[in-house]
């Protein structure tokens, strides 16, 4: 503990002095700098080429590319990782080119492709949640993964733009999904499943019936970190079954409030196939209100999630972090006058 104390210490100390100007002002997107190269071993001769799909906008750009050098950081086998980034369509041409801009001065070599996701797809579908940020077309894209993605990627580790991996990620990647499962994630059983529908929907007899024939006793899950068969998502027909509850909340009533979450509990919950809690150490960003500062869960740790209102790069750029987002500073590429460029060795 007094370790990780020290190394808390001098993170936050290195993040506080970086931390001297206000970001991308005027729409403009902040520089970045280039991130260390990273590359195979002998050993990975062999290994299997990694999928993992991100978002990639303005307003979580920094959370993606410092998500980016930390899958790269600690992987075995980094050459064999392939990055699949989507965009909205929305996005003006020119806001695009320079998201493509800052992803290549940060990682010049990384095997990346960029899918436009066609936001009229969820248009009308959408209804507001407890937090804006819930209500962008580009949150649902995750629902779209097995359309835009090639048919050669049989798997894809979906993951948020606010989080770290600090474990191989080629571990959750290798995931047994069973016979039958299309979806891997963490679970959580001792959250109020029920909480998460509203009291119209437990009075709807026909909707609160979707449970009950499920595999395991249907239970929580975050959908930042999810391993994901896309040969099956697509032969169960997944997001037309994700679009009928997104429908049913636009058109029938009100049976939820967060977002795309809700949609793939009353999917999948209870057909997951589990995944150990150490790969999402979710919640870091506190509620979705207050985005209070939180601690650790109990147990071994290889993913740190800051789901919820409060992102690192706000609070540390405000000058008000909590203690865990220092262990996030050291990932940040985004470039300031007089930054340090070893800020990597806090972590190594």
């Amino acid at each position: 503990m007094r370790v990780l104390a020290v190394v808390l210490l001098a993170a936050a100390c290195a993040a506080a002095a970086a931390v001297a100007s206000g970001g991308g002002g005027g729409g403009e997107l902040p520089e970045f700098r280039e991130a260390p190269a990273f590359r195979n071993g002998a050993a990975c001769a062999g290994a299997p080429t990694i999928h993992i799909a991100m978002t990639l906008d303005a307003t979580y750009l920094r959370g993606s590319l410092a998500g980016v050098l930390s899958v790269l950081r600690h992987a075995a086998c980094p050459e064999s990782i392939a990055f699949h980034f989507v965009a909205s369509s929305t996005s003006p041409a020119r806001r695009l080119a320079a998201l493509r801009r800052a992803l290549a001065a940060a990682f010049p070599t990384l095997p990346a492709t960029v899918h436009r996701f066609d936001a009229r797809l969820v248009r009308g579908k959408i209804s507001s949640s407890v937090r804006r940020a819930l209500d962008q077309p580009l949150n649902y894209a995750r629902i779209y993964l097995a359309d835009l993605l090639p048919r050669s990627v049989p798997r894809v580790l979906y993951l948020d733009s606010d989080l770290l991996v600090v474990d191989d990620v080629a571990r959750l990647w290798a995931t047994d999904l069973g016979p039958d499962a299309a979806l891997a994630a963490p679970e959580y059983c001792h959250a109020n499943f029920t909480s998460y529908f509203t009291d119209a929907f437990w009075r709807h007899p026909e909707y609160a019936a979707v449970f009950a024939n499920r595999t395991r006793v249907p239970c929580y899950f975050n959908t930042g970190v999810m391993v994901i068969d896309l040969d099956r998502w697509r032969a169960g027909g997944y997001t037309a079954k994700l679009e009928y509850w997104m429908e049913v909340q636009k058109q029938e009533a009100r049976i939820y409030e967060l977002g795309s979450l809700p949609p793939f509990l009353l999917v999948f919950a209870g057909e997951v196939k589990a995944v150990e809690h150490r790969w999402n150490q979710h919640g870091l960003g506190g509620d979705n209100v207050a985005g209070q500062c939180r601690e650790l869960h109990p147990g071994p740790v290889s993913l740190l999630h800051w789901s919820g209102k409060g992102k690192p790069w706000l609070r540390l750029d405000a000058g008000r972090p909590c203690p865990l987002d220092a262990l996030w500073a050291p990932y940040d590429l985004r470039r300031r006058r007089g930054a340090r460029d070893d800020l990597l060795a806090a972590v190594a």
